[in-house]
């Protein structure tokens, strides 16, 4: 919480600060606020100090003295916006528009005259979801087929693509992760201006945001994060003078490298100066001034580092050049010599020789830059999709990741790359058992993860009472809780009964023994005594992943040794050796792999139906299928209606990993949010698509989480009665990186185990009858005791299982008939081959 009574800094502390920046020392707010006060001296010396920091990143990154620009045209695509921002004159009404939007042809003439001039960058600037205010652009959308904004929007930067090579930067405002993820192949870049953490001046009347549901702060730190989440290069800044504080000013800064430290994806920060237009709310409030600017720039430099590229518009700054340079910026941002400033109009953008002078009269060399910052074009994976590779290699230096300034844009087609999908260590799931992973850990791992540091500032340990044990009257709970799963176990779920399911997950001792007992009686009552079991094959066709799920030992980079691609024949090949060894079942997975072809995850499917027309398909997670049908920008359920089109028979209900976005954000880093988990198997179920359930646990949980968990899952199922089974899945620390880094534990007790199994037979009972637990995870004894506490079901043989093997689970990667019917005898009954949906298979 910002203190606005605050007096201020005093000189003293200034000075102190301005101390501790010379000498390289962290800043901390109080000290960052106080600098933003430093004028005459003192603000040359934060000058100083900033602009050599801003050195040092330059030639750390190979580039000395040089200041980039982006030369672009400005493609208002539509002023209208939902949002009611005070200081705005870009969002206008219908009535002074000739139309809502631009029309295609009118996005492709701009784009074409900028292309002609050398121009590279297409900024795509348009209001917040117009159509959910507006009824004209409601009804424009609706006339030429397009369901929203953000859909006509994706649509011309593939035509811009296609006709012209410019290379779009979309600033659509707010987005989901789903939205993200839908524009992110057709854009080497976004942005969305934070502009303040203030919620005040959202929230209270006259403020500059109240009444623009698109500027809650909360709302944009969402967006920042998904960005990074989804990987993608981001633009975003501050905007200086709209009635924040001082501290207000600096607590948006390091919320912006809280970010960035965490996802490594905000290519650059502007820091830009409010100026007064007519004609608005705000008309009468003075311009920010330009020392205060300056002096802003250079606090932001010294709290995001030597290697944040930092902007200020040059249109804005009253001919200042010098002022902003020597206060540690490193980019002038997109000039264009075709195109106004639409959200400036009355500051048009200076000459680019005018930029250029100025640049050099401080000392510096002028270089064009793509909208994309050279170290993501360096980069590539993860960050470029392979379908903007040739648009954005045939504009770039290779060495440098800057443009080619005499490059001209020319358009090429927007499409898959012409490779054969296929290769690299495709024995890993038959030697893993022998010879092992290459290393215990991918090779990025000390950056494709975040700051670790952040990473662990993020873990919510168990509010008071939420552990489960040493809670006050947790005795009377405990019994409380046994007598619940004697005589209606489900009821256990109700918020009303809370504390019972809470004390019921600590459970040891004889309460423990007392719990598996229970839960076992239930097991019989429900299912028999058969332990199931299908006769399956595991086949992960890929395991090249840039998503960064900080759990996951499985993914590798392209180029690692222990990285592999099956092409569709070797897939089609591994089914039919499954069928003859008397599988009815295939379950496929992958990693997220940028260069599986869009219509590589049908084309498995097909090739498997073809090859072994009898051969159930279990396939893609829901967070393959979430991405899939981004990349291929149809809705998650037209893209599960052409893989049930394929074939596809059933999905598993893997990915679920904690149903709660706290958990899921340290533990996955850039996976689907639970909310999108959620409506992917709800309209596979739809679909009559049936899934497995899931639930990882034993990390940087908590029982509240594994509750709420089920309490997510036991909601889907009353509405769809899609799930198939749970499946327990216990976390395999050894090779993970997040128990690498020090912040996960080492997967659950032994105690946890049992509860867990337990506790999932009585929540889920009446609406999930089958409950599975992992012999690959718990081994053949702990397998046994899981059976004897309420679980009926091994999974299947698997023939190959190589996710939890590169995890580090020591129990082999498959199993015979034999072996399974072994277990279950231990256990003390009979086992039964059953099909994927729990069926008895035809004779």
């Amino acid at each position: 919480m910002v203190d606005r009574t605050d007096t201020g800094p005093t000189s003293a502390s200034v000075r102190r600060a301005l101390g501790r920046a010379a000498t390289g020392r962290a800043l901390d707010v109080d000290e960052a606020t106080a600098l933003l006060a430093a004028r005459g001296p003192e603000l040359d010396e934060l000058l100083r100090i900033a602009g050599e920091l801003r050195d040092a990143g330059l030639r750390d990154a190979g580039r000395p003295g040089v200041v980039t620009y982006s030369k672009k045209v400005f493609i208002p695509l539509t002023r209208l916006c939902r949002d009611r921002c005070h200081y705005c004159t870009f969002a206008t009404v219908p009535h002074r528009l000739p139309a809502a939007f631009l029309e295609p042809d009118e996005v492709l003439a701009i784009a074409r005259q900028g292309a002609a001039l050398g121009c590279k960058e297409a900024l795509f600037t348009l209001g917040d979801r117009p159509e959910e205010r507006w009824p004209a652009a409601r009804e424009w959308l609706d006339q030429r087929g397009y369901d929203s904004t953000l859909d006509y929007l994706r649509a011309c930067a593939v035509t811009v693509l296609e006709e012209t090579g410019l290379l779009p930067h979309l600033n659509p405002g707010v987005l989901s992760w789903s939205e993200l993820q839908r524009l992110k192949p057709v854009a080497p870049s976004m942005g969305m201006m934070l502009e303040t953490t203030a919620t005040r001046l959202w929230s209270e009347p006259g403020g500059p945001h109240f009444g623009s549901p698109d500027k809650e702060p909360a709302v944009r730190l969402r967006v920042l994060d998904d960005a990074g989440r989804v990987g993608v290069p981001f633009t975003t800044g501050i905007l200086i003078g709209i009635g924040e504080t001082p501290a207000e000013r600096v607590d948006a800064i390091f919320a912006i490298r809280r970010s960035h430290r965490e996802y490594g994806h905000l290519q650059e920060v502007i820091v830009q100066n409010f100026r007064a237009k007519p004609d608005t709310a705000m008309r009468g409030m003075p311009d920010a001034e330009l020392r205060d600017l300056a002096a802003t720039v250079a606090v932001a430099r010294l709290l995001l580092g030597p290697k944040a590229r930092i902007q200020a518009p040059p249109n804005l700054i009253e001919g200042e050049y010098d002022l902003l340079l020597r206060a540690g910026i490193d980019d002038w941002g997109g000039v264009s010599p075709l195109t106004p400033d639409h959200v400036n109009p009355e500051r048009p953008w200076p000459q680019l020789d005018e930029l250029a002078r100025h640049t050099a009269q401080s000392g510096f060399t002028l270089r064009e830059r793509l909208t994309v910052y050279p170290e993501y074009v360096r980069a590539g994976d993860p960050w470029l999709d392979p379908r903007l590779l040739p648009h954005v290699t045939a504009l770039a230096e290779p060495a440098t990741g800057l443009a080619v300034a005499a490059a001209r844009p020319v358009g090429r087609p927007w499409q898959e790359p012409e490779e054969v999908f296929g290769g690299g260590r495709t024995d890993l799931h038959a030697t893993i058992d022998t010879t092992g992973r290459t290393d215990d850990r991918r090779g990025d791992f000390d950056s494709v993860y975040g700051d670790w540091a952040e990473v662990a500032g993020k873990v919510r340990p168990a509010a008071s009472g939420v552990s489960g044990q040493g809670r006050t009257g947790a005795d009377g709970d405990l019994r409380a809780g046994l007598r619940l799963a004697a005589d209606d176990p489900a009821a256990l779920l109700t918020p009303r009964h809370e504390g019972a399911a809470l004390a019921l997950f600590g459970a040891d001792g004889p309460a423990l023994e007392e719990l598996c007992r229970l839960a076992d009686d239930v097991r019989r009552d429900t299912v028999g005594d058969d332990v199931t079991y299908v006769v399956n094959r595991n086949i992960n066709f890929s395991n090249v992943c840039y998503v960064g799920c900080r759990f996951c030992a499985f993914a590798q980079r392209e180029r690692d040794a222990d990285a592999f691609r099956l092409s569709v024949e070797q897939v089609a090949d591994r089914a039919e050796e499954a069928w003859a060894a008397g599988a009815s079942e295939v379950c496929l997975q992958g990693g997220i792999d940028p260069k599986l072809p869009v219509t590589g995850y049908a084309d498995l499917v097909r090739a498997i139906k073809a090859r072994v027309p009898g051969m159930h398909v279990h396939a893609f997670s829901p967070m393959e299928i979430v991405t899939a049908a981004a990349k291929a920008g149809v809705p998650v359920r037209e893209w599960l209606s052409m893989l049930r089109e394929a074939g596809l028979d059933t999905i598993p209900g893997t990915a679920a990993e904690i149903l709660d976005d706290d958990v899921r954000w340290v533990l996955t880093k850039g996976k689907l949010p639970a909310a999108a988990w959620v409506e992917v198997v709800s309209t596979a179920h739809e679909l009559g698509i049936r899934s497995s359930s899931t639930m990882m646990y034993g990390h940087v949980d908590h029982p509240g989480q594994w509750l709420a968990h089920f309490r997510v899952l036991a909601g889907v199922q009353d509405r769809t009665g899609g799930f198939t089974e749970f499946v327990a899945l216990p976390f395999v620390h050894t090779n993970a990186p997040i128990y690498l880094a020090g912040i996960a534990r080492p997967g659950p007790t032994w105690r946890e185990n049992r509860v867990v199994h337990a506790m999932s037979r009585l929540l889920l009972h009446g609406r999930i009858g089958n409950i599975q637990c992992s012999w690959v995870k718990l081994g053949d004894q702990g397998t046994v005791a899981m059976l004897n506490g309420g679980c009926n079901d091994l999974g299947g043989t698997l023939m190959e299982e190589t996710i939890s093997r590169m995890a580090g689970s020591g129990n082999g990667s498959a199993r015979t008939e034999e072996q399974l019917q072994a277990i279950a005898a231990a256990a003390g009954r009979p086992a039964r081959k059953r099909t994927t949906a729990y069926g008895h298979p035809a004779a």
